[in-house]
């Protein structure tokens, strides 16, 4: 199947502020909103999404900076030894989806907040 040409998006200041961002699967972190919350597993790392919400990524490459989300360390082992992203977030009694909603949230978010 052919995919219509989608220019990739690269922004290292976006990925920056994704890794300032507590872990998506730390829980107490989000819901503090603190930029000081304690990563629930080591340093926060921009995950670019496996099946992104924008676009698509080929063999071996990875997606838009804009399909990124926040993981500890400890959460983006577990995710690339699943190897399935969406049957990853079920483990922890999230969506299939909940990968792509968040980072296009996110996404969202950092454009309004640069902006206005």
């Amino acid at each position: 199947m052919l995919f219509p040409k989608i220019k990739k998006i690269r922004n290292k200041k976006y990925q920056v502020f994704v890794c300032t961002l507590p872990c998506m699967l730390d829980i107490k972190g989000w819901l503090s909103y603190k930029s000081d919350a304690v990563p629930c597993g080591g340093y926060i790392q921009a995950h670019h999404l496996l099946k992104p919400w924008y676009g698509h990524k080929g063999t071996s490459l990875r997606a838009s900076d804009n399909n990124c989300v926040p993981l500890c360390f400890k959460h983006h082992r577990q995710l690339h030894d699943c190897g399935d992203e969406d049957y990853f977030w079920t483990i922890y009694n999230l969506d299939e989806d909940y990968g792509r909603t968040k980072a296009k949230q996110l996404w969202d978010r950092y454009n309004e907040q640069r902006n206005s």
